[in-house]
């Protein structure tokens, strides 16, 4: 398996793995019967929590483009090192702006984001390079 499809592979667990703080926070600031139902007027979770969803939110936004991208790019046979690193940039970025949007760092939480969109374009730059298909 390619290094592309590998880091695919590991976003796709990380943007499964996000909503689980989330979830817990509910259980232990609201229980799990208001956690499985709809409560009236639930207390407010801790802000953390609140970014947690968000953070997952976001990553399922980013997850839908880089899979795109990294799919077309195997199918075209457009692997090289620069789709590597754009993927393992992705990757590494997107821990990096959970680690930092759960912490609630504004600047940092940018620069991941952003270091993680360059990835993202690497990746899709890469597509130019590689040979056409019949029409």
């Amino acid at each position: 398996m390619t290094t592309e499809l590998w880091m695919l592979a590991w976003s796709a667990a990380l943007c499964a793995l996000l909503w689980i703080p989330y979830i817990v926070s509910r259980v232990v600031t609201w229980g799990i019967v208001d956690t499985v139902g709809y409560p009236q007027d639930p207390p407010a979770l801790p802000g953390w929590a609140q970014r947690t969803q968000r953070a997952h939110g976001n990553m399922v936004e980013n997850l839908a483009p880089f899979a795109a991208v990294v799919l077309i790019a195997h199918m075209a046979g457009a692997n090289n090192a620069m789709t590597s690193f754009g993927a393992i940039l992705f990757f590494w970025a997107r821990v990096g702006h959970a680690i930092v949007f759960v912490a609630g760092i504004p600047w940092l939480r940018t620069l991941a984001f952003v270091a993680g969109w360059v990835g993202i374009i690497l990746v899709f730059l890469a597509l130019f390079d590689a040979p056409p298909a019949g029409i």
